[in-house]
């Protein structure tokens, strides 16, 4: 990795070097926090968490070949080199943005409300058909998981996609002054971690601070089709790139939003099967695009990802491919097929945009009247907590959705709201209630078969009750 010589990072975390000897200016072949990734010649930063302290791995990393160690407390052997350091996580950090600034490959920074995950999947898979890409893994979006995303990066790399999520104001001034994106992506503004951002303004204020790491050359791309997002008229003289779709019912000009730049057109939705639309582009390109992933939502995922690819120089032919090989990842709008049941795991994360959309998606099934929702507690929207969750309740009712379940004690507010207009409503306490009653709800609810979606917050810990379907809906 290039300059990641312990010399150097003796002076990047400014720590005390000790049992160096020759070793002081050999590169690292990697960078990791867990020692089961350590590879030979390699840098273990020891960091001490809830359950596990990497200080008691020490021994074993030197023992697979690791170049050195990077500690807040020396072991009490003689292992190999130490780098001592007053805060692991802190050295990390440093170390990241100190390897940033080795790179000159074209980063994307994602950021947003809601999608930023599908949308990372999306843009990766459109620039995988022209670049070697290097992209975030599962959920590493915050101030550990974004510099070791940095520090993945390799030689061979020429491109990065990075996932960056944050709750508090000056974390994604934090995060992007580490990235140093060439690229930023906003999604959309929505009612999130309202416990620390406030509203959307704030929520608008927090995310928009990707802004401040951003290349005075960079590239901004933004949801076209957000209210909040188009009040973003100027960014330090950078260029703004907006994408969004356009439909007979919904027109481009609507709540005075700007016109985007990509868009999409010609949409047909195709329920759980995904959509197909035809993508325009910047060029007055016009070409017809198969997205895989179910949703209108994903559509939108799609034109953002077309949006960047023309700005790194990818060809439609490219974004096409991209786009009709893009997976959906676990716990996010995952289709999983169950003998007479169809699953929709959304579990991982839940806001009230993200579970209107999914119950959009559920509502559009080819059976409505063969649906069930289980719905747990969004988390961290603050003061509005319970009138956020009844507002679901409500848009739920008017979905013709036939069941819905709802857990935890904030989803009381939503059980009562809907009950006027779903069929059948019922709430559980806790998760483990409806894990163990999985049989009972699917017997009253859908004894037929049909469509499940499972969506909360990621605390709630549904993954539970999407076992439990799997298990009960394959007999």
């Amino acid at each position: 990795m290039k300059n990641l010589t312990l010399h150097n990072l003796e002076k990047v975390c400014n720590g005390t070097l000790y049992y160096a000897d020759a070793k002081a200016e050999t590169e690292s072949t990697c960078v990791v926090i867990d020692s089961r990734r350590i590879e030979a010649g390699g840098i273990f930063i020891a960091t001490k968490g809830e359950r596990v302290d990497g200080h008691d791995f020490i021994p074993q990393v030197f023992e697979k070949g690791a170049l050195a160690v990077i500690c807040e407390r020396l072991p009490e052997k003689e292992y190999g080199p130490c780098l001592l350091v007053k805060d692991s996580f802190e050295a990390l950090r440093k170390i990241a943005a100190f390897y940033r600034e080795q790179l000159s490959i074209p980063v994307v920074g994602i950021t947003g409300s809601v999608g930023k995950t599908s949308t990372k999947e999306m843009i990766a898979s459109v620039l995988r058909r022209h670049y070697k890409v290097c992209a975030t893994e599962g959920n590493y979006n915050n101030e550990i998981g974004v510099p070791l995303t940095i520090l993945r990066i390799r030689d061979t790399d020429e491109c990065a996609v990075i996932e960056m999520g944050i709750n508090h104001f000056g974390e994604m001034t934090r995060l992007t002054g580490i990235a140093k994106p060439t690229v930023a992506v906003i999604t959309n503004i929505g009612t999130c971690h309202l416990e620390a951002l406030g509203d959307r303004d704030g929520v608008l204020r927090a995310k928009t601070e990707i802004f401040t790491g951003l290349a005075e050359d960079g590239v901004i791309v933004l949801n076209g089709m957000d209210d909040k997002l188009a009040t973003v008229k100027e960014a330090g003289g950078r260029k703004i790139l907006r994408y969004g779709i356009r439909t007979t019912d919904v027109p481009n000009d609507a709540a005075d939003l700007p016109a985007s730049d990509v868009y999409a057109d010609g949409i047909e939705l195709k329920g759980l099967e995904g959509s197909r639309a035809v993508l325009h582009d910047t060029k007055q390109n016009a070409y017809a695009v198969e997205v895989p992933l179910p949703g209108e939502h994903m559509l939108l995922n799609a034109a953002a990802a077309a949006c960047v690819g023309e700005v790194l120089g990818v060809t439609p032919e490219e974004i096409t491919a991209g786009i009709a090989a893009v997976q959906a990842t676990g716990g996010r709008s995952h289709i999983l097929r169950c003998g007479a049941y169809t699953i929709i795991d959304d579990c991982y994360n839940a806001n009230p945009t993200s579970v209107r959309a999914a119950l959009d998606l559920l509502g559009n099934t080819e059976a409505p009247e063969r649906t069930l929702a289980i719905l747990g507690d969004m988390f961290e929207l603050g003061k509005d907590a319970r009138e956020l969750h009844a507002g679901i309740g409500n848009y739920a009712a008017k979905k013709k959705i036939r069941a819905l379940v709802c857990v935890g004690g904030l989803s009381e507010a939503m059980a009562e709201a809907a009950k006027d207009g779903v069929g059948r409503v019922m709430h559980y306490a806790t998760t483990e209630e409806v894990a163990a009653h999985v049989d009972e709800i699917l017997k009253t609810a859908l004894p037929e078969g049909g469509t499940v979606l499972v969506k909360a917050s990621h605390g709630m810990h549904l993954e539970t009750v999407v076992e439990k379907l799997k298990e009960r809906a394959d007999l």
